[in-house]
C-alpha cells in the first residue's frame, strides 16, 4: 500500500494507475489526510464464480494479471529433448524392474 499527495499523483498519474492496475492499493493524500484509493476494478455482479474470486484476488494483490493479451501469440518453444531419447530413456529405466 502507497500514499502519495495529490500534487506528486498529478505528475506520476500512469506510474500509480499501472500499480493499482496490479493489485496494489493507492492511498491519495492531501495535506496529510486520505481523500481517495486507487484501487483494481471491480468485478461485475454477474461474472461466474471463477471470475469474482479471481478479482479478489488481484485487489488483495496476491495475483498479478497476464500482460499478454488473451489473443495474443506466445512464441514457440524450443524442445529441451528429442521424443525419441525420452522415450528411449524411459525404456532403459524400465527395463531394470
Amino acid at each position: 500500500m502507497q500514499a502519495i499527495g495529490i500534487k506528486a499523483l498529478k505528475d506520476k498519474l500512469s506510474e500509480y494507475v499501472r500499480a493499482a492496475a496490479a493489485g496494489e492499493t493507492v492511498l491519495v493524500t492531501d495535506r496529510g489526510r486520505v481523500v481517495a484509493e486507487l484501487i483494481a476494478p471491480r468485478v461485475r455482479e454477474e461474472a461466474s464464480q471463477a471470475e469474482q474470486r479471481m478479482g479478489e484476488l488481484v485487489r488483495e494483490g496476491l495475483v498479478t494479471p497476464a500482460r499478454v493479451q488473451a489473443r495474443a501469440r506466445l512464441p514457440r518453444r524450443k524442445p529441451t529433448a528429442k521424443l525419441a531419447d525420452l522415450l528411449r530413456d524411459l525404456d532403459d529405466s524400465r527395463a531394470d524392474r
